[in-house]
């Protein structure tokens, strides 16, 4: 019978935690102790692997080549560890997490959730939203979906859905008014504000040949979604991501106020750890997602 020679477990959950944070004093948060026991637990698995696994630096820690390889399977270990102890204790499927930008949530993902319920009746789910970047990060859930230029990652799946390409709307009663006397004159117009995307204004009108307008002045909205609604509401003109305005524009409560489209490099994707597609209830949805988005590309591409 083959004994396994394992490293003392509290030395692993203290060096995989430092590692993912690339500090001891966070993992000795996650782990509830003091970062000098984490600094010493490290210390413990470096001398039995008899390799140096951290390059301490002023900035923070920074693995070695041993250091992050290491951390990449123990990772995915301790993962299989507490998947297997949460399903003897649970007895049925796990609830995913998944972190969502909120206006992706709000615009695309809420009125489908009727639909993706229908599909997958014992798909259980929690929602996580925010603006702020920095909050949906793919480690701090089963999936995250976030605004990128889409480029692979080490460790992360990244799945493309939206293409991010800006142009103004408004309320069809406002344009008509605008355009009473020819094309709106943008100088003029009541430019509406989303305070998490300062630069939106500036950069649509340079693209639109409008460099003369000054971006500054009008309304400001605490998101993008209220400076839409408002913009549907008659306070003015709004940028919106034309691959999340579809609906509205289809059916006649925004419309746009000009022909432009400024193009992006980036896009909404959904991101997780790539020993996450394994997991069937999260490969379904993320097929799901997909399939929608390309869906409502191809219409949008279409109308």
């Amino acid at each position: 019978m083959t004994t396994r020679r394992l490293p003392p477990l509290p030395a692993v959950r203290a060096f995989e935690a430092a590692a993912r944070h690339r500090s001891m004093t966070r993992a000795a948060e996650e782990l509830g102790v003091t970062p000098g026991a984490v600094s010493r637990q490290v210390r413990d698995l470096e001398a039995r692997m008899e390799a140096p696994l951290f390059l301490r630096r002023a900035t923070g820690l920074e693995p070695t080549e041993a250091g992050a390889a290491l951390a990449a399977e123990l990772g995915e270990a301790l993962d299989r560890i507490a998947e297997a102890a949460r399903g003897v204790r649970l007895r049925r499927p796990r609830r995913l997490s998944l972190g969502v930008y909120g206006f992706f949530a709000s615009r695309f993902l809420m009125p489908r959730w009727t639909a993706m319920r229908a599909a997958f009746p014992d798909l259980a789910m929690d929602l996580h939203t925010s603006s702020n970047p920095l909050e949906l990060t793919p480690g701090r859930f089963d999936a995250a979906i976030v605004v990128s230029d889409g480029a692979p990652r080490s460790g992360l799946v990244t799945r493309r859905l939206l293409p991010i390409e800006t142009l103004p709307v408004c309320a069809p009663a406002l344009l008509t008014a605008l355009m009473a006397d020819g094309a709106p004159d943008f100088a003029t117009l009541p430019l509406l504000h989303a305070r998490p995307r300062p630069d939106d204004w500036r950069r649509w009108l340079d693209h639109a040949g409008l460099r003369h307008v000054p971006a500054d002045g009008g309304s400001s909205f605490e998101s993008a979604g209220l400076a839409i609604e408002a913009a549907a509401t008659g306070l003015g003109v709004a940028i919106g991501i034309a691959a999340l305005l579809g609906p509205e524009i289809a059916r006649g409560a925004l419309v746009a106020a000009h022909p432009a489209r400024r193009p992006t490099k980036r896009w909404f994707v959904l991101q997780h750890a790539r020993r996450a597609a394994e997991e069937p209830a999260l490969a379904a949805f993320a097929d799901w997602l997909a399939a929608e988005a390309a869906a409502q590309v191809a219409a949008g591409a279409s109308a």
